[in-house]
């Protein structure tokens, strides 16, 4: 099973396209989308092509193929516009025998886990900074931690990303298709 993870989309028309032209091309199933989706919140400037409303009517005939968590600019008003969840603040996925707690990251993350056992995996955004690294994690043991990074608001000299899981490999690529991380999961 492929599956695709993006996060910080914050309402860019043009890398939601780029994303969505992504996942059509790799073939994955599901599309993990990690929160901040419509809205670009306070602190960011205003991502290329932001007009949320194109994001919502590219998102929405995905509504079957995506698992999507809340992000910390994600709202009610959003969930009105949006044909499939987004406001559950985690969720607990299974995917080649591994378990993933998808978050967006402004709650939990690798300072402040949710409850894990050692050999699972935490995946969010947030900051968009990407990430794939192991971890002792204090009164758990090894836990993995993925960030896809950022679909269209990098930060720390990172380029735009994504995440892709295939055959237990975690690749964060960037939309030029260039691996920048993977991990064996």
């Amino acid at each position: 099973m492929k599956i695709m993870f993006a996060s910080d989309i914050h309402g860019s028309a043009y890398y939601c396209r780029k994303m969505l032209e992504a996942f059509e091309a790799s073939g994955a199933e599901r599309l993990v989308l990690l929160g901040d989706i419509l809205y670009h919140g306070p602190r960011n400037d205003l991502p290329k092509d932001y007009v949320p409303k194109e994001v919502i009517a590219m998102l929405n005939p995905y509504k079957n193929k995506i698992y999507a968590v809340r992000g910390n600019c994600d709202t009610e008003v959003d969930q009105m516009v949006l044909e499939f969840p987004i406001l559950a603040d985690y969720a607990l996925l299974s995917f080649g025998g591994k378990t993933f707690y998808a978050t967006h990251g402004h709650v939990f993350h690798q300072d402040h886990l949710p409850p894990m056992q050692e050999g699972d995996i935490l995946v969010h955004g947030h900051t968009h900074l990407l990430k794939a690294e192991r971890i002792q994690a204090e009164g758990v043991g090894q836990i993995t931690v993925l960030n896809p990074g950022s679909t269209s608001i990098p930060k720390g000299g990172n380029p735009a990303t994504y995440g892709m899981l295939e055959d237990g490999i975690f690749s964060i690529l960037t939309f030029q298709g260039e691996v920048v991380k993977q991990l064996a999961l």
